[in-house]
């Protein structure tokens, strides 16, 4: 039996105090990704002002995984201009789907968590990538 990462806290704190799981009112961008392979299913749903994303909420029927990969989502590219939340949303699937860090990788608490997540599992890779193209197909929604 492998000793628990030191990640796993801070992963289960965003299973279970998901941040902004929610639907918006005022939604102008959204769109909904699923992973048939097990069942989850995410919407994603943006609200743009001046030019950045002034809110970001999700609401899905999904595992924990994936769950905790959409909390830390809103919290990065909550703030940020579209084509910044679009290059974040792209390096990181990348990140995560050869489930290993290059050098010029930012590798805070929330990515290394994920990351260190998928590399023991790596069944789950689908499930922490999921949010994160759901909302690259959410930016795309408006243009």
């Amino acid at each position: 039996m492998s000793a628990a990462s030191p990640y796993d806290d801070y992963l289960m704190d965003h299973i279970r105090n998901a941040r902004n799981y929610r639907v918006p009112d005022d939604a102008d961008h959204s769109a909904t990704g699923s992973n048939p392979l097990c069942g989850d299913e995410i919407t994603v749903y943006l609200k743009m002002e001046d030019g950045r994303i002034e809110d970001v909420a999700f609401q899905c029927t999904c595992c924990g995984i994936s769950m905790a990969s959409a909390s830390i989502m809103t919290e990065v590219v909550k703030g940020t201009a579209p084509a910044e939340a679009q290059v974040l949303a792209s390096e990181f699937v990348e990140m995560l789907t050869r489930q290993q860090s290059g050098a010029g990788d930012a590798l805070t608490e929330d990515r290394m968590a994920l990351l260190d997540t998928v590399r023991k599992y790596p069944s789950r890779a689908r499930c922490a990538v999921l949010p994160w193209q759901t909302l690259e197909s959410a930016l795309a929604s408006g243009e």
